[in-house]
């Protein structure tokens, strides 16, 4: 791709590292064991002090909490347990001025079923907002069609009152809007609206490619059940087999998923935030093709395919760059990420049992060197990792309870294994609150105040922000070191990428060449437990130490022979 770009070019979405705050567990401002806009408020200068330049704000609306705020009862609302719309007012403001944007998360696909809309839809099917969901007659006492939901069981949810089912393509608390339907659109758009107008930057698009759904709802024709398909999603011992089952789950939501009017929807809602300077569309998709020509759909699409690997191997990460970066749009922009509230922990999912911190500042530097966007999670900076909850009573993902039922009731496997796979393919162990200081409850909430969800008990042994600030060589401040050397070298973030010594296993080297800027980086990641003296046969000989994650004799390095330690995370400036 052209990258013919330079500093002054760029906008601000393309120079930014976001930071993914989950409210629940983000900062309790007022000691009910829940985050808050008072903590976020708080936290401001520790976000500034950290390096980040925009936030990604996970729901803030009220709900009734059955998807954990993606089941949203009103669009232009704060939830009370955060606080109140003027608190979010001055939580922007705050960030504003802090030079941090702010990007909410936008749930298009569904509402929740405590939505005025809802309620009002279900009232009658003659209701004025009837249409504004996906409504059928059942057929001989059964559902219209044979879908399920993303969360188990039919898509279909019988309504006695007026003899008709819902659709819901996620929990049954999660109908469907009815896209198709012009004052649905209408209604949608006046939120967005509402939010840019407060001086929102932007927004995180929630499952936008189940938008729409086949009207015409035929069966699906999948060999397997969905049932069977879970037995063997639980059954999965690698990233491998757990990618085979997703595809022939596939097949299963095949009438549910990526239908016809998902980009001229998105170019509509592209060309309304276009009236607004400087705002930033990103999906929750990896799918390249909601870039559209690489102007008019959305500004980021997530490089998901990358997270997805047991281990992050140079030659992972090398086949991943190929096929991303070849197949985007002209003046398309990538986006990269290992971690978000839906996945495991960084410092849990890819480490090795006895390098896992300095597995965990590799990934932070992949995501900070490789060309893009990057996009960090709250509590990464510290090293947080999954915690595993002891008792069904205990979780909050609703996903995750569902699974533990489905694998003692339908499996009739023991609960002890049925809490173990919940802990697995549930999300609660991720979104745990965050670690502030070695005290009661982790600093996030006053001693004797039960929170949301358990904190994990390792912020007793140095995981916590307090301890770590005043730890030159801790994780929190490696990531401080590390933001400033991104922000400060143009070619990391303005510059193409070029691989080299391709055919390496043990490290990572590649080029981060911005000519616009007049500076290259050469960028050696070394993934493994061994050293290694390397030679590059560049234009230059000689190349000035930018950033290194071991002590170095001197600050000038001889490009043909130059030594990496294990594990060691090199950048240097090509002179």
């Amino acid at each position: 791709m052209n990258n013919e770009v330079s500093m002054e070019e760029l906008k601000w979405w393309q120079k930014a590292v976001f930071y993914q705050i989950y409210p629940r567990s983000f900062a309790d401002g007022n000691g009910d064991g829940v985050g808050d806009f008072h903590g976020m408020i708080d936290r401001l200068d520790y976000l500034q002090e950290l390096g980040i330049d925009a936030l990604w704000l996970s729901p803030h609306y009220p709900s009734p909490q059955h998807d954990c705020g993606y089941d949203v009862a009103d669009y232009t609302g704060v939830a009370p347990e955060y606080g109140t719309l003027d608190d979010f007012k001055r939580f922007l403001d705050g960030a504003h001025q802090r030079g941090i944007h702010v990007i909410l998360d936008l749930v298009l696909n569904h509402t929740s079923d405590q939505h005025p809309w809802f309620i009002e839809s279900c009232s009658s099917r003659d209701n004025p907002k009837r249409d504004w969901y996906v409504w059928r007659d059942g057929k001989d006492g059964r559902p219209p069609n044979n879908w399920c939901s993303f969360f188990g069981d039919s898509a279909w949810e019988f309504d006695p009152v007026t003899d008709q089912y819902y659709y819901h393509a996620f929990l049954r608390q999660q109908p469907d809007l009815n896209w198709r339907n012009p004052e649905v659109k209408r209604a949608m758009w006046d939120a967005v609206r509402f939010w840019l107008d407060l001086g929102v930057d932007g927004f995180r698009l929630d499952a936008v490619g189940t938008i729409f759904e086949d009207p015409a709802l035929p069966d699906h024709t999948a060999e397997k059940s969905l049932p069977e398909l879970h037995r063997a999603f639980m059954a999965a011992s690698s990233e491998g087999e757990l990618a085979q089952v997703i595809e022939q789950r596939k097949e299963i939501f095949q009438y549910q998923l990526e239908q016809p009017g998902l980009h001229e929807l998105m170019r509509e809602l592209r060309a309304i935030v276009d009236e607004y300077p400087d705002r930033v569309l990103v999906g929750e998709t990896d799918e390249i093709a909601y870039y559209g020509d690489g102007t008019d759909e959305l500004h980021l699409a997530f490089n998901f395919p990358l997270m997805k690997a047991e281990r992050i191997t140079p030659a992972w990460v090398r086949a991943n760059q190929q096929g991303r970066l070849t197949a985007l749009p002209p003046g398309a922009w990538p986006c990269n990420t290992l971690g978000n509230h839906d996945s495991p922990r960084v410092y849990s999912r890819y480490g090795d049992g006895q390098n896992d911190e300095a597995i965990a500042r590799l990934s932070l530097a992949l995501m900070l060197t490789l060309r893009g966007t990057p996009f960090l999670y709250n509590g990464e900076e510290i090293g947080m990792i999954d915690l595993v909850l002891e008792d069904i009573s205990q979780f909050r993902d609703n996903l995750s309870v569902w699974i533990y039922h489905t694998a003692v009731d339908e499996f009739g496997l023991p609960p002890a294994e049925a809490l173990a796979y919940a802990n697995r393919f549930g999300r609660d162990k991720c979104r745990t609150p965050v670690q502030w200081a070695n005290a009661p409850n982790g600093g996030f909430s006053p001693a004797g105040v039960q929170t949301w969800l358990p904190v994990n008990p390792n912020y007793a042994q140095g995981v916590n922000v307090a301890d770590q600030l005043a730890d030159p060589d801790s994780m929190l401040n490696f990531y401080r070191r590390m933001l400033r050397v991104r922000k400060q070298t143009p070619a990391l973030i303005a510059g193409d990428y070029t691989p080299l010594h391709e055919d390496a296993e043990d490290y990572l080297a590649f080029l981060r060449r911005s000519k616009a800027d007049g500076q290259t980086c050469l960028v050696v990641l070394n993934m493994s437990n061994r050293a290694h003296t390397l030679r590059f046969d560049l234009d230059a000989h000689l190349a000035r130490l930018v950033f290194s994650s071991h002590a170095r004799d001197g600050d000038t390095d001889d490009l043909s022979q130059l030594t990496i330690a294990p594990f060691e995370i090199y950048i240097a400036e090509i002179v």
